[in-house]
């Protein structure tokens, strides 16, 4: 393992060129779960050296959002499924900026537009490590999923609302997550 003062101009190249991404999140109680999340699609923004974003899109769960506003710890980690191998973890303090906010609507503006977004993740990035990523097999990139973006768009931006309301209010520990309207 390789830690690095921030993300080089290669870095970042590669980086950008994954098509998958990570993201790993704990609540402050020792029982509390560790949360795992695999993210895709155009969501991912590189911000500056120290500095990154990407889409939270609607899902079943809110842990990441409710851990961030608990604690802001986290880690994004992206491995090479295709060429040499590499794995790369960007550490740090994460803000969550919910749709509909000024800052939401700031970084909005670097990102396609989804109906399925609920919220910015922005990580401030505190430590920058790369390994060798030797046993990560190789895969098949075939395109990203659309099934989502028909969920939500065939919901409407108020069906998606009530689909949050419901569901991402608090995690499964019982923290608070998207905020009630």
């Amino acid at each position: 393992m390789k830690i690095h003062p921030e993300m080089s101009p290669k870095h970042i190249a590669w980086i950008e060129k994954q098509k998958m991404f990570f993201v790993g999140t704990a609540p402050l109680a020792g029982d509390g779960h560790v949360n795992l999340s695999p993210k895709g699609g155009d969501s991912f923004r590189v911000l500056g050296p120290l500095a990154v974003a990407y889409q939270d899109y609607t899902g079943s769960g809110a842990e990441t959002i409710a851990h961030l506003r608990e604690n802001g710890r986290m880690v994004l980690m992206f491995c090479a499924f295709e060429g040499p191998p590499q794995i790369f973890r960007l550490h740090g303090k994460g803000t969550v900026h919910l749709k509909g906010t000024a800052e939401y609507k700031k970084l909005a503006a670097s990102f396609p537009d989804n109906p399925g977004t609920r919220a910015i993740i922005h990580l401030d990035v505190n430590r920058v490590a790369d390994s060798c990523g030797y046993s990560v097999p190789y895969y098949d990139y075939l395109g990203n999923r659309d099934i989502l973006d028909k969920w939500a768009s065939k919901k409407g931006e108020e069906g998606v609302a009530a689909y949050q309301q419901e569901k991402n209010i608090k995690s499964i520990d019982g923290l608070p997550a998207i905020d009630s309207l």
